[in-house]
């Protein structure tokens, strides 16, 4: 009876976290207001590559690993409102499993996007926290997968996440992630996907 309990519980935690996205997106947008009236430690050195895993869970009981890729490229801008934020680009390979009804499923997809980083205030300069957010393209192997039609094999996907850092300098990174699939209203099948993900980020 207890482990029926348990699993009840951790069912709607999980139903009610992926069916109120709302929420993680209100809490890291009042972080990110706050941020523009508060100077946050200054971000990692550009002249640095960095790659990430990262797993995810989210709507119909799927789970996915992604692995990112960062160039040696980013540019400074002095946005207006929001202050110093920079810019970079990643490139990913996204690996959907699925589970519960849709045992055994899986497909991949590839995804490019520009992120933006803004560096927020932070208890300790030892551990530095950053807004990062974007809207990228990627493509999705297959268009129906775990009993959800996407209705199309090209989706956007947009994220918003904050990353704290595990040095000083940022070499390595955790971050927590909102990540949302959509194809934009451009088939009038569009159901989206929406992802909470925890990622470790390292620069060399």
């Amino acid at each position: 009876m207890q482990s029926s309990t348990q699993h009840v519980d951790s069912l709607s935690i999980h139903t009610f976290i992926f069916s109120k996205p709302a929420i993680f997106l209100t809490i890291l947008l009042h972080v990110f207001l706050l941020s523009f009236q508060v100077v946050g430690a200054p971000l990692a050195h550009n002249k640095t590559q960095a790659m990430s895993a990262e797993y995810m869970t989210g709507t119909s009981d799927m789970h996915g690993i992604r692995l990112a890729y960062r160039p040696n490229y980013h540019t400074d801008l002095d946005i207006p409102v929001i202050g110093l934020t920079r810019l970079s680009w990643e490139t990913s390979l996204n690996l959907f499993d699925l589970h519960g009804s849709a045992k055994n499923e899986a497909t991949y997809g590839l995804s490019l996007s520009p992120i933006f980083s803004k560096s927020l205030p932070s208890i300790s300069n030892q551990y530095p926290l950053t807004l990062k957010f974007g809207i990228g393209v990627a493509y999705v192997h297959e268009e129906k997968f775990g009993g959800v039609d996407i209705g199309s094999f090209y989706q956007f996907e947009d994220r918003i996440g904050l990353l704290m850092g595990l040095d000083e300098q940022q070499h390595s990174e955790l971050a927590l992630r909102y990540i949302h699939y959509s194809n934009g209203g451009f088939n009038t099948t569009n159901p989206g996907l929406d992802f909470l993900s925890i990622a470790y980020l390292r620069r060399f």
